[in-house]
């Protein structure tokens, strides 16, 4: 039987940090799903994952005398699936300069070069900046929202008071409350999700996609091309942006062409900028090459990884970077990059999140969601902790 494993392409993992700072590539939430969840949908099987050693322990790998290595930034399709499984031993399925996939007994650190290569005609969707999280975000809502609903009936709106442009276009999970809203999917659909909650007096305009357990709260305004992930609160303004599950930005404020990962919390009144004033293309802090790289981009917002706080009316820059577990707060507009496990403000300085305090938040944080935070969870933040706590922006 052939077992599946998701890797991390070594190329591209350094240029989605801070998000696999603290889970595979694969992990990442671009549509309404995960990109694991995609390969799982389209092979019928969860793959194991095969990523940096200190994110195994809670990522496990599974391995066996035959086994296709699917690459983890790659969003899978039911093309792709189909020409993976044609593979045999010893070759790699290509597309581009982009290996898809490889079959062999054990990992191949260059298929390029040790393998027969198999061409793909594509097309291919491969997510290997942060800021294709979300530019890459709508398509793939209308890719989820079409693999999720086949063959399926949505659950019926029964709310009078909500207004509803483009039914057809609409899908309700099981459990979900929609009260006094606009639904306008004329555009693209709009997908909510198991006992998903959108308030009165909010504006959704699709694609979008709302998590199992989310909310839009009251008067919300949720902009196209925007996925909230399972168990989020939102509200205020939210465009072309995606957060990835547990996170919240419950009030007003703005936050645009932009990326949060898990248990990240925007206070009351933050607001981002995603447009430079004199219309030039943004430039955004990598952990790649520990520069401004040029996003190509006239729109660009907010990165922040993990576990990250911001105190109430923080002002995010155009192209902002901010590592885990940081606690921002404070006058003016903040740095472009604001290393992991900071503590402060621009304005008032930062020093060093001390890590028993951070791991308690994050502890409390986790918990009052009814979440597992262990000693696996425990020992990922610190070894992130020790591997970022040089970085010079301190």
């Amino acid at each position: 039987m052939t077992n599946y494993i998701l890797y991390d392409d070594a190329a591209i993992r350094p240029h989605l940090l801070p998000f696999t700072f603290t889970r595979p590539v694969s992990e990442i939430r671009c549509g309404t799903w995960t990109l694991t969840e995609k390969w799982a949908h389209f092979l019928n099987v969860k793959p194991s994952f095969l990523t940096e050693p200190y994110l195994q322990h809670k990522f496990s790998l599974v391995t066996a005398n035959d086994n296709v290595f699917l690459n983890g930034a790659v969003c899978a399709t039911q093309a792709i699936v189909d020409a993976t499984h044609q593979l045999v031993q010893g070759e790699a399925l290509i597309f581009n300069d982009i290996i898809i996939a490889y079959r062999s007994p054990f990992e191949v650190v260059s298929p390029q070069n040790e393998l027969k290569l198999i061409a793909f005609n594509g097309p291919v969707t491969c997510i290997r900046q942060v800021w294709d999280i979300y530019g890459e975000n709508g398509a793939q809502i209308k890719a989820d929202f079409a693999a999720i609903t086949q063959n399926r009936t949505s659950q019926p709106l029964t709310d009078p008071h909500t207004r509803c442009y483009a039914p057809e276009n609409i899908f309700i999970e099981e459990g979900a409350k929609i009260h006094a809203a606009i639904l306008n999917a004329e555009n693209g659909p709009i997908y909510i999700g198991k006992n998903a909650t959108i308030n009165e007096g909010s504006i959704v305009i699709g694609p979008f996609s709302l998590g199992e357990g989310a909310t839009v709260n009251w008067g919300g305004k949720m902009r196209m091309n925007t996925t909230v992930g399972h168990h989020c609160k939102v509200g205020g303004e939210v465009g072309n942006s995606v957060l990835f599950g547990y996170s919240n930005k419950g009030h007003d404020g703005f936050l645009g062409n932009s990326v949060l990962g898990e248990w990240c919390n925007l206070g009351a009144n933050c607001n981002n900028s995603n447009l430079k004033n004199d219309y030039t293309n943004v430039k955004l802090y990598s952990y790649a090459t520990h520069t401004l790289e040029d996003t190509g981009r006239l729109f660009c917002g907010l990165f922040m990884g993990d576990f990250t706080k911001a105190g109430i009316s923080t002002m995010f820059n155009t192209g902002t970077v901010v590592g885990v577990n940081a606690n921002i707060f404070g006058s003016g507009f903040q740095a472009k990059h604001i290393p992991s496990f900071s503590w402060g403000g621009l304005a008032e300085g930062f020093t060093e999140y001390r890590i028993e305090k951070a791991l308690q938040v994050a502890y409390e944080t986790v918990s009052r969601r009814d979440e597992p935070f262990g000693e696996t969870e425990k020992e990922m933040l610190k070894h992130v902790f020790e591997i970022t706590r040089n970085s010079s922006q301190k």
